[in-house]
């Protein structure tokens, strides 16, 4: 499988809870993670063992090192990730005692990964099964991405984070290659306008944009499956003590896109990322809580 995206250095900081707007709140020491969706998805994917690359920018400063050396230290195959003049992306993310985050990302290079530099991996689009995307790269890399999909029959598995305000910005053509759009309930209602999860699936559905396949989390409540214009199913998530949800999201995301590459089929797929997300939200961090094969063996 290959991964398009975002790489980021993460600082984090525990707070007792979140400031409110102009307020001042003191936290705990800051800690540096290897962090970015793409990052994030491509990590979890190969500590469960899938054969994955990672394609994406980072800056020429320290951070893009040290992020470059965790991903093939992690064993992913990083050759399609560059060096570009300036800083490298950065999320800053507080977590409160329940676990909750709160991230805000400084794009950095990952802002200068543009389309046209998405020629260069149309070689690693043809040979893959799978390709995983998030937004947190420009959006005319990621749909032109999506069109080289296209061309080459490549499953697209696209998280729609961060979330895009309208769904005017998506194009028809876009939506119809995700097999499957992967969304938080969040981002399903900033997309659509409406908060009931079943119902956001149909407005995706009604306005004649639809994903092949949509794949929506809704945290401790599990996750909706929906193929087509069929009735969703729901895949229960198991009940866990939440220590810290930051990339939660991606642990799952790149776990579903590792197994769909695999063959499985959807439901089957999101059956296991469940339990993969619901082990990645046991410890702290992103990539550092991300279980491995062992830990949450195949059924």
């Amino acid at each position: 499988m290959l991964v398009v995206g975002s790489v980021n250095a993460d600082l984090v900081v525990r707070v007792a809870r979140h400031a409110r707007p102009g307020e001042t709140v003191l936290g705990g020491d800051l800690v540096v993670h290897p962090g970015g969706k793409g990052a994030n998805q491509a990590v979890a994917a190969a500590r469960l063992g899938a054969h994955v690359a990672m394609a994406g920018r980072v800056g020429s400063d320290a951070y893009g090192a040290m992020l470059v050396d965790t991903l093939r230290a992690e064993g992913v195959d990083a050759a399609h990730v560059r060096e570009v003049a300036g800083a490298s992306g950065v999320a800053l993310i507080t977590v409160d005692d329940a676990g909750e985050n709160s991230i805000t990302v400084a794009p950095g290079a990952n802002a200068r990964f543009g389309p046209q530099d998405v020629a260069d991996l149309v070689p690693a689009i043809a040979a893959a099964r799978v390709v995983s995307l998030q937004l947190e790269i420009p959006l005319d890399t990621v749909w032109e991405v999506v069109r080289r999909c296209r061309e080459h029959r490549t499953r697209v598995v696209l998280n729609l984070s961060p979330s895009i305000p309208s769904l005017v910005l998506m194009s028809a053509t876009v939506a119809r290659e995700c097999d499957p759009l992967v969304l938080n309930q969040h981002e399903a209602s900033v997309t659509t306008g409406v908060d009931d999860a079943r119902g956001a699936i149909e407005s995706w559905r009604a306005l004649g944009r639809g994903p092949r396949s949509i794949v929506l989390t809704l945290g401790g409540g599990g996750t909706l499956v929906a193929v087509g214009d069929g009735e969703p199913v729901h895949v229960a998530a198991p009940t866990v003590d939440v220590v810290d949800t930051t990339g939660a999201g991606d642990a799952f995301t790149g776990a579903l896109a590792w197994r769909l590459a695999a063959g499985d089929d959807l439901v089957t797929a999101t059956r296991y990322a469940v339990r993969v997300g619901a082990a990645a939200v046991r410890r702290e961090g992103a990539q550092s809580s991300y279980p491995t094969a062992d830990e949450v063996p195949l059924p």
